[in-house]
């Protein structure tokens, strides 16, 4: 952690910490850090980050592809934050979702889209706020209320297992997990999206040679 703050420190101006308020058990609000990884002041202000966006610094890359940016988030384990383990930890005024267990530095939604950066990055820039209101932020919130619903211990060391494993061995299929995962929850993401008033089926929200080869075209 030392080597990495000593680098996002030399690396590009700016604090070494990126803080941000984030939603915890029980409705109760913290403050999340991780190390900073992008440059606030280059590119869009979007919240949606894709690989290649420009505002990612050169040790930024490196942080993120091993999820070392991460690596605050223990502080925030051992305050009691979050834990281990858990649902992704949400930013307050996205999902109405009250978790009844702390927040995870990794968790299955995580897991499932490790690769989010890659896979976005193939969604036209104009179309993808709404693709992913409509169709992943749907997906992933079903992941965390289905691991609330089921964790046990041994269900919790088997992700931190396949954390470690994705972390130092990374796959090249893990973009397509994402899109696996969306065709899942297809039906809860077509359900849950209609608060957004998304186009109608008949209209594509973008252009079919867009999107990975592995996510159903309809969508």
């Amino acid at each position: 952690m030392l080597v990495a703050a000593v680098l996002v420190w030399w690396g590009s101006p700016g604090p070494v910490f990126f803080r941000q308020r984030r939603m915890g058990r029980d409705g109760r609000e913290f403050t999340l850090y991780k190390f900073r990884s992008m440059c606030p002041r280059k590119g869009s202000n979007s919240s949606i980050t894709v690989s290649g966006d420009v505002r990612i610094t050169p040790i930024g890359i490196l942080l993120r592809r091993y999820k070392l940016d991460e690596l605050p988030q223990f502080w925030n384990v051992l305050r009691g934050d979050m834990s281990l383990v858990g649902p992704r930890p949400k930013l307050p005024h996205h999902e109405a979702l009250c978790m009844a267990c702390r927040p995870g530095i990794t968790g299955v939604a995580t897991l499932a889209f490790r690769k989010e950066e890659e896979f976005l990055s193939e969604i036209p820039e104009d179309q993808l706020e709404i693709f992913y209101e409509t169709f992943v932020k749907p997906a992933k919130a079903q992941l965390d209320l289905e691991y609330m619903r089921s964790a046990t211990l041994r269900s919790d060391a088997k992700i931190l297992w396949r954390t470690v494993s994705a972390c130092l061995f990374s796959g090249e299929t893990a973009a397509a997990e994402s899109a696996e995962t969306i065709i899942h929850y297809e039906v809860a993401a077509r359900t849950q999206s209609g608060r957004h008033s998304p186009a109608p089926v008949s209209h594509s929200i973008a252009r079919p040679a867009a999107y990975p080869a592995s996510l159903n075209q309809e969508l």
